[in-house]
């Protein structure tokens, strides 16, 4: 199996834990004070981060629809500035743009 595809797999799994962690909440305050749930998820963030980074820069330009330097730049507020994260904007990330990116990584899988 290719580095490439060993990376989207990540991302998929990390996405389905984003996914398993958050859906008990209806709102970013109540997630944001679940410290447990909350922290996972930042990792997870974190995690999709690291995999991109290893994505040939070629392999994410034939795929451009998929804001690739920008989740990666995500990834690293999440690293370095952990304390300054805005809890409604990863709730807006959460609920908004997860499950497009779930389904732009699966399309390039199949």
């Amino acid at each position: 199996m290719s580095k490439t595809k060993l990376s989207l797999l990540s991302i998929i799994e990390a996405i389905e834990k984003i996914e398993r962690y958050t859906k008990e909440y209806s709102n970013a305050d109540d997630f944001y004070h679940s410290e447990r749930d909350f922290d996972a998820t930042m990792m997870q963030f974190v995690i999709i981060g690291e995999m991109i980074s290893k994505i040939d820069e070629t392999f994410k330009t034939q795929h451009s629809n998929i804001p690739w330097h920008k989740i990666k730049g995500f990834r690293n507020i999440v690293a370095h500035n952990y304390f300054g994260i805005d809890a409604d904007e990863i709730w807006e990330i959460i609920t908004l743009k997860i499950k497009p990116l779930k389904k732009d990584i699966e399309n390039i899988l199949d």
